[in-house]
């Protein structure tokens, strides 16, 4: 397995050098219109909350319904129950009904517009024109969005005074920007990866700040002054692109208490790095923003064919975990103490191994064992296969064989 790790990492940073020189411009970033509640309108550059700045950043929630589990008969559903006690399945009672409780989340890059129907609530278009209800279930919903109007400069509004935010293609060149992107190689104790950095899940922009404690007092470094981090000793070495260098502890930003390092590419999705597996990350001058909007195209119905352990081949319209039904949505899974964030859109299939873990094979040809999610292990829900209006077929985990996706 770790042969198998490395080679992937291999693979992911000899393809991760083909980028265009184009992409190091602002096209990456959020972008778009924002309306208040009596209707007036600021067009800029958006930061959602305090962390997502691009068009590859998560909006995360909780969807208010599965109209999935009308696919489901009376006695499969007694079955997923009973097995629910056993495993971390979801199911909650609601008076005399049972609702499968499940989380939603995309890139920006996939919505079309976000709505705000509640103090909690939201409903997103996205851009197959498909609206999806949401619910709670993370930070995104309740932050103060951020927009740098280039007229009136950045701002920052409530929740409460916030309509909907209606999402657009980024200019090349923004005239009025929050800082340029943080853009990098993240060495590991299993291999590198490159892509746009989220330092401590929070910044992820070159005006953002890296804090911490020298021998000499406290230090506010803007990122954009900052070559390279290295983990050393109890805390960091900061070098900077002037080639001095400084030792920090003290702070999150610099130590064990740091919540992960994250990098994203459209190659392989998202990888979470544990603090425990973090060496070293290297920023590049060129600041690389990703893909722009026009990049993520509207989303389409999960198609494939799944082969059962009896050696049946079903092939239609996928409902995989009785929750992920789009090209947009999000697989997870683990490689010991990395985790993955994968678009469905760019698998091509997915093979259980054992009972904690399945074999991912990306459309780029990319292949990880990941494990201790939902999605990949026997708390997995099960897969329907709708092959025609009047057709369709629930496959428990455990009778899977295989996941082809189109």
């Amino acid at each position: 397995m770790m042969h198998l790790f490395k080679k992937v990492c291999v693979l992911l940073v000899l393809q991760l050098l083909w980028l265009p020189a184009t992409q190091a411009q602002d096209q990456g970033f959020i972008y778009g219109k924002l309306t208040t509640v009596d209707g007036k309108t600021y067009t800029g550059q958006i930061r959602w909350g305090k962390e997502e700045a691009y068009w590859s950043d998560m909006f995360n929630s909780s969807k208010t319904h599965n109209d999935n589990l009308d696919h489901l008969s009376r006695s499969e559903m007694k079955a997923l129950r009973r097995q629910s006690r056993q495993r971390d399945y979801g199911f909650i009672r609601v008076g005399n009904h049972y609702s499968y409780e499940h989380t939603f989340a995309c890139r920006f890059g996939d919505i079309q517009t976000i709505k705000i129907t509640g103090r909690n609530r939201v409903e997103l278009l996205l851009k197959n024109k498909m609206r999806i209800k949401l619910k709670g279930g993370s930070n995104d919903i309740g932050a103060t969005v951020r927009v740098m109007d280039k007229e009136l400069g950045e701002l920052a509004i409530k929740w409460s005074r916030i309509d909907k935010v209606d999402f657009m293609p980024t200019p090349a060149k923004l005239s009025a920007k929050m800082g340029n992107a943080l853009y990098g190689t993240v060495e590991t104790r299993k291999g590198k990866f490159t892509g746009i950095v989220q330092w401590d899940h929070d910044e992820r922009l070159s005006t953002d700040i890296l804090n911490g404690k020298s021998e000499d007092g406290r230090m506010k470094i803007p990122f954009k002054n900052i070559k390279a981090i290295k983990k050393h000793r109890w805390g960091s070495l900061v070098v900077l692109r002037s080639g001095r260098e400084v030792y920090l502890t003290g702070t999150n930003d610099v130590e064990d208490g740091n919540r992960g390092i994250i990098v994203s590419h459209h190659l392989f999705g998202r990888v979470d790095i544990d603090w425990d597996d973090f060496k070293k990350v290297t920023f590049d001058s060129k600041a690389l923003s990703g893909k722009g909007y026009n990049d993520y195209k509207a989303p389409v119905m999960l198609k494939g064919t799944i082969t059962t352990t009896d050696k049946r081949t079903l092939k239609g319209n996928i409902i995989y975990d009785l929750d992920e039904k789009l090209s947009i949505e999000i697989l997870d899974g683990k490689i010991d103490d990395l985790k993955h964030q994968i678009p469905f859109g760019i698998i091509k299939s997915i093979t259980p191994k054992n009972r904690v873990s399945s074999e991912i094979e990306l459309k780029s040809g990319q292949k990880m064992i990941l494990g201790e999610s939902q999605d990949v292990s026997d708390r997995h829900t099960g897969i329907i296969v709708l092959m025609d209006k009047e057709n369709k077929e629930y496959i428990p985990w455990d009778k899977v064989a295989k996941v082809n996706f189109e």
